[in-house]
């Protein structure tokens, strides 16, 4: 299968290099010198017509996504914190997370989704705190409804969560929808999947109005939740990802192995089985997991055993300040000492060979 790389990772990068003062690039030139949105999307490589178009349309909506970029890829990164590919970045590599994205892993599919359910969010965030000029707050959020609890009116700021995920769709899909290829679909299917993850976890809060603090009176608005969240809910959907296979007329997919069940509109799916990402492999993206710290008594995907591939670990006794001897005062304190604490870290092995490897 010739994966494709596409949609979203060929401007990332440059949404990042226009948020980084120290890296010269068009987009934070242009940013900096107040040039027009005309010039600086036209800057930004591997757009297409729709997607250049939105670009000059909406600039204060590109600077959002921009914003997001580093708050979804901390996120990438936590939930692969314990794992070989931990959702590292090269800094020099256009598409951000390297050739691990040419492959339709399960990786590339949780990266995808991710990044769909980041600009959703980021853009969702930026309406409802009136940075953009093309939404504000959800207008449909109006007059009195009921709930479980009762009767109450919509006030405040409820998230325009519609209009984040319909830029976003329009945005972030334009790329795959030009492509009529097994990729471009899976990738289409995990950016969805991305973007419903982020209205799941839309919650109402409510503020009560009452003598002596009664809910005779109740406002009510709809709120996003913590980003961490989408990210707990997506990478339990990594997890359980259905590997699929094109169908017949190449429309959809049908599953890989029959003993699964058919993938819904919110699960992640995905090709190609995953490298083990052991050693450095440049055509799998692979950084290898030399010199990753390991867990010596785990059992899980961060134990010495499993992080170091078999290849054994080094042992290293650091020292850091912690906090001891913490005492409560009355009233109300907790005063500590600081402590010096010698502690052992494991580091993997590197492999005998430990230069890049190219598949064959």
């Amino acid at each position: 299968m010739n994966a494709r790389l596409g949609g979203i990772w060929l401007w990332l990068p440059l949404l990042l290099t226009w948020l980084t003062p120290e890296v010269s690039s068009s987009w934070w030139y242009m940013r900096a010198t107040g040039g027009s949105s005309r010039v600086m999307c036209d800057n930004v490589p591997g757009l297409v017509s729709r997607q250049r178009q939105l670009c000059h349309r909406h600039p204060d909506v590109m600077r959002a996504i921009g914003l997001g970029v580093a708050e979804w890829t901390t996120e990438c990164q936590h939930q692969f914190r314990q794992h070989r590919w931990n959702c590292n970045t090269l800094d020099r590599d256009h598409s951000l997370f390297g050739r691990v994205l040419l492959r339709s892993s399960r990786e590339s599919a949780f990266v995808y989704a991710i990044s769909s359910a980041g600009v959703v969010f980021a853009i969702t965030r930026a309406c409802s705190q009136g940075e953009l000029k093309s939404c504000s707050c959800d207008p449909k959020k109006k007059g009195t409804a009921k709930d479980s609890k009762g009767t109450f009116d919509w006030g405040g700021c409820s998230d325009n969560i519609d209009y984040g995920i319909k830029f976003a769709r329009a945005f972030v899909d334009a790329k795959e929808k030009k492509g009529k290829d097994a990729r471009a679909l899976m990738n289409l299917h995990n950016n969805r999947a991305g973007r419903k993850a982020v209205k799941r976890f839309l919650k109402q809060e409510c503020k009560c109005h009452g003598v002596s603090g009664s809910c005779t009176l109740r406002t009510c608005w709809l709120a996003m939740a913590d980003f961490r969240k989408t990210g707990d809910y997506l990478w339990r959907k990594y997890n359980g990802a259905i590997q699929v296979v094109m169908n017949q007329d190449g429309t959809g997919f049908t599953v890989a192995n029959k003993r699964f069940k058919k993938p819904t509109k919110n699960d992640l799916v995905y090709f190609e089985n995953s490298p083990d990402y052991c050693i450095r492999d440049r055509e799998a993206g692979s950084l290898g997991t030399a010199g990753r710290v390991c867990n010596l008594t785990s059992r899980g995907m961060d134990s010495c055993e499993v992080m170091c591939c078999g290849r054994g670990y080094d042992t290293s006794r650091i020292t850091r300040m912690t906090k001891c001897e913490c005492k409560f005062h009355w009233c109300c304190a907790v005063r500590c000492q600081d402590c010096l604490e010698a502690l052992d870290v494991h580091t993997c092995k590197a492999p005998k060979n430990a230069d890049w490897t190219t598949s064959t």
